[in-house]
């Protein structure tokens, strides 16, 4: 696997998705202690979820790392606080976090592609998730009845 692909590349994409990540672990987790309201609990419980999953993935990249047989970062990435906490605030930065982690795994795609099924696959499956991410966090945004997508 290491002897087709650019290792060097590889594993600065890799962790930089690891500090995103755990940026993420760290962003839910704030947001999810400053919802306020009627509906805070199914919000909270979504965003606690949404850090387990972002840990999730930091893990995941940090062993791909030492599979390569490089040292993972102990870099967190940026954490955005605009001491803004209306859920449509919250939402609103997790959408552009969402959107910035999708772009780290589409660039490790073209790094990877061709090159080792085990990193493409990777990029791809976290790749659809962030999609995933994105989507619903978009719904979240709409007003009631809206179909149409969210624009900021």
């Amino acid at each position: 696997m290491t002897d087709s692909i650019d290792k060097g590349a590889v594993v600065a994409h890799l962790n930089k998705i690891l500090e995103m990540e755990l940026a993420g672990v760290v962003r839910y987790t704030h947001y999810a202690l400053m919802i306020y309201g009627y509906n805070r609990i199914p919000i909270v419980s979504w965003m606690q979820a949404q850090a387990d999953e972002s840990l999730g993935h930091a893990r995941e990249a940090g062993e791909l790392i030492t599979h390569l047989g490089e040292h993972p970062s102990l870099s967190i990435g940026p954490l955005l606080e605009t001491q803004k906490h209306d859920i449509g605030d919250i939402l609103r930065e997790s959408l552009e976090h969402e959107r910035a982690a999708l772009a780290v795994y589409k660039e490790l795609l073209v790094v990877v592609e061709g090159k080792s099924v085990l990193l493409e696959e990777y990029a791809r499956r976290l790749i659809a998730a962030e999609e995933m991410h994105q989507g619903d966090v978009d719904k979240m945004l709409r007003r009631p009845g809206d179909v149409g997508t969210y624009s900021a």
